[in-house]
């Protein structure tokens, strides 16, 4: 499992870095509605990342709410978003598989209680930021401008381009 979500995560670092690029082409004045729209989005999905992290941890996460009350500007989501993503990196590049199946209680920041194991709050962490990658994907298509190829698949290949070469061994 820890092979998979360090790919996970690599991946997530990858898809995440590609949408923030594609947000930077967005006119901040024509298109600042849906620019904003998909800052929130963005940082909505970190803000969680963030407090699963703090979850991970054992620690206060210091958030009354899944979201931020203003808006961050791009270059200052950016590099938060790439601290968290290098975060999760080292977090699941050294997680024993004892670690990863160690349940902990939590509270949500509306006061509802949770209990996960570790794994699943990896998996809950990485899916549902990718919800929120596609929501940010259709706004930019909306826009007519050609969003980042989120998958798996394209990272994989990017980051491994041998992997392009077929074999004809089976």
């Amino acid at each position: 499992m820890s092979e998979m979500l360090q790919t996970l995560y690599g991946y997530q670092a990858w898809a995440n870095n590609d949408l923030l690029d594609k947000l930077a082409l967005l006119d901040g004045t024509t298109q600042a509605a849906e620019r904003n729209t998909a800052l929130r989005l963005i940082s909505h999905y970190h803000v969680v990342a963030e407090i699963f992290a703090a979850h991970l941890t054992g620690v206060d996460h210091g958030y009354t709410s899944d979201n931020t009350v203003e808006t961050p500007p791009l270059d200052e989501l950016r590099a938060s978003v790439a601290a968290t993503d290098r975060w999760y990196q080292g977090y699941v590049r050294t997680a024993s598989p004892e670690a990863l199946s160690e349940a902990v209680a939590f509270s949500f920041t509306d006061g509802d209680k949770g209990r996960m194991t570790k794994q699943e709050m990896l998996l809950h962490v990485a899916l549902h930021s990718a919800v929120h990658r596609g929501e940010v994907c259709r706004i930019l298509w909306q826009l007519k401008v050609m969003p980042p190829w989120d998958t798996l698949a394209v990272y994989l290949h990017q980051s491994e381009p041998a992997r392009r070469a077929q074999s004809t061994a089976a």
